[in-house]
């Protein structure tokens, strides 16, 4: 049977201040949907509230916008995908096999602390599958919590936008929190690559993550290769 897969986007059209926009950064999806799609997966986009994905402006220019962003915005089908994601409150873990972060700063603000995120987490990762993340993705791990009580990522490799990249991309000042130490205080064994804006993945079992938007399509191979074993 093919490997089912939830995409999770971010509903946030915006940081704290509502003139600066932000969104989902899209190539942190294609990538992704293109190592799936290759590899035969049905996948399934679905957000906090469900309904429309913004998109962040900045993954929508040079460098940012490559070959595979690019062939999205190009696909009317794929946009449409976009505008009318499922919620999450609605989605059955038991019908997938994975549940994949996508980034974008927008992530910071609603997927921490969405319980039926942390739900679909829990259930997938507990009967076997795999969760995934790439870039600010991560947030979206901070706060999920197994059937025991202990943190999915205590004690687990991961990696996530670096605090040193949120500085280096002029951003740093307009964060909720500090990303990559919230990690490290819930136990995580944060890592990342020595180099910022390199491609660095980390696999510590059914979890994988992945720490920037240069990433992306090696985490997504990352979790193809878990899926597969």
């Amino acid at each position: 049977m093919s490997k089912r897969i939830l995409m999770v986007v971010s509903n946030v059209a915006h940081y704290q201040d509502p003139s600066h926009p932000t969104g989902l950064w899209l190539s942190e999806l294609t990538h992704a949907w293109d190592v799936f799609e290759q590899a035969g997966f049905n996948q399934q986009l679905v957000s906090p509230l469900g309904g429309p994905s913004p998109l962040e402006p900045r993954s929508l220019k040079w460098p940012n916008l490559d070959a595979s962003a690019k062939r999205w915005l190009a696909d009317d089908r794929r946009m449409a995908m976009l505008k009318s994601t499922a919620k999450a409150q609605e989605i059955d873990a038991s019908d997938y096999d994975a549940i994949y972060f996508t980034g974008g700063h927008a992530v910071m603000w609603d997927f921490p602390d969405d319980l039926a995120l942390q739900r679909l987490s829990r259930d997938i990762y507990e009967r076997g599958g795999v969760v995934g993340s790439v870039c600010h993705g991560y947030c979206g791990l901070l706060n999920t919590r197994l059937s025991d009580g202990k943190r999915l990522v205590a004690d687990r490799r991961v990696t996530g936008f670096s605090w040193l990249e949120e500085i280096l991309a002029g951003v740093s000042g307009k964060m909720p929190y500090n990303a990559e130490q919230q990690m490290r205080e819930r136990g995580a064994l944060y890592q990342k690559a020595w180099l910022p804006f390199v491609s660095n993945v980390v696999t510590d079992g059914q979890l994988v993550t992945g720490q920037n938007p240069q990433s992306a399509k090696a985490t997504a191979e990352a979790v193809r290769r878990v899926l597969s074993a």
